[in-house]
């Protein structure tokens, strides 16, 4: 089984001490064995955003973290491509105002992927499969 990542259940994944319920922790740790995380592009620079804007405290330098936490052991970052794109076009006008979220919905959709997140705008729109643990 494959997962996508939204940009707080990766961080969150990654963090020893964070918001992520344990048992998620557990099956995000499962799916990677079989390495079957996969990350949007996007969430990088999103990453970027919030550890510049102090949002997230990270146990080591920015630059290094991002490294380990995108390396190919680790997940497998899938590229803002035409299908995503294609994908974000096909999306309705009314959808998440932020364009973070809308590629991240995106790219879930491109590659037909449940995505784990907790964010309740991209829940309620029934516009991508949701991961249940």
């Amino acid at each position: 089984m494959k997962v996508l990542l939204d940009t707080h259940i990766w961080v969150w994944w990654l963090l020893p001490k964070s918001p992520l319920p344990e048992r998620e922790r557990k099956a995000l740790d499962r799916v990677a064995t079989d390495e079957g995380i996969c990350l949007p592009a996007i969430c990088q620079w999103e990453s970027q955003m919030l550890h510049s804007k102090g949002r997230i405290a990270l146990p080591l330098p920015f630059s290094t973290w991002l490294r380990r936490a995108t390396a190919p052991d680790m997940l497998t970052v899938l590229p803002f491509d035409a299908e995503a794109v294609i994908a974000v076009n096909d999306l309705p006008d009314t959808f998440h105002g932020d364009p973070a979220d809308r590629m991240i919905v995106a790219t879930a959709r491109a590659h037909d992927l449940p995505l784990a997140t907790h964010d309740e705008a991209i829940k309620k729109s029934r516009l991508v499969k949701i991961w249940k643990p």
